[in-house]
């Protein structure tokens, strides 16, 4: 018995010594991926509104994504830009290409979610505060109490992205006379419910994002 347990000491240390060296190659494909070469000029015809300089920062939302992806594991992360989920649809044009990259970075395929095809309302609900957890941790932003927007909730309304998803950081202590955006505050409680709304109009719920990666 006491062989047999050394025996499966060893094999769980193996396991998760390989599972670590998996994810830090993971990482690195990321962070080496071409993403500007192999997109922007795509990205560009979709967005001809966008500069140079701002497509470089979508697509740097874009890597942000796929970082909180690979740090959820199997588990859905919505999407908070609509124009980064524009790039995203333009990578995925690529299909043999987004297929190899999948593979390496996550060991599957990424599927692109609509809200509404998620299981349930509270689904949508837990992907944005994930993203939104993971976001606020990646730039050292406290989730409950952020002083700032992470890139990928701040980004449509930075850019003016029309049709774009817009978060204010205190919607009980900012007036939206128009009804528009999404509460950001309260994205990362434990209580509530996130909206799935896909519509950039917003509303009162806390959150927005119209798609997520499982």
């Amino acid at each position: 018995m006491p062989q047999l347990l050394l025996l499966l000491a060893v094999a769980i240390l193996a396991f998760l010594l390989w599972r670590n060296l998996a994810r830090q190659r993971r990482l690195r494909y990321l962070n080496r991926f071409p993403y500007q070469r192999l997109l922007d000029a795509r990205l560009a015809a979709r967005r001809p509104e966008l500069s140079a300089e701002q497509r470089r920062e979508v697509l740097a939302g874009l890597h942000d994504y796929f970082l909180f992806c690979l740090q959820a594991r199997r588990r859905m992360v919505a999407m908070p830009s609509q124009a980064v989920d524009d790039a995203w649809h333009e990578f995925i044009l690529f299909t043999r290409q987004y297929d190899k990259f999948c593979a390496h970075a996550f060991g599957r395929f990424l599927h692109h979610t609509p809200a509404e095809a998620m299981a349930s309302p509270t689904q949508a609900g837990d992907s944005l505060r994930r993203a939104w957890r993971l976001a606020c941790a990646h730039e050292g932003i406290d989730p409950k109490a952020p002083d700032r927007l992470p890139r990928l909730f701040a980004l449509d309304a930075a850019l003016g992205i029309a049709g774009g998803f817009v978060y204010h950081l205190d919607c009980l202590a900012r007036s939206h006379p128009d009804g528009s955006g999404f509460c950001a505050s309260h994205i990362g409680c434990s209580s509530g419910s996130a909206s799935d709304s896909s519509d950039a109009g917003g509303g009162d719920g806390d959150g927005g994002g119209g798609c997520g990666g499982d």
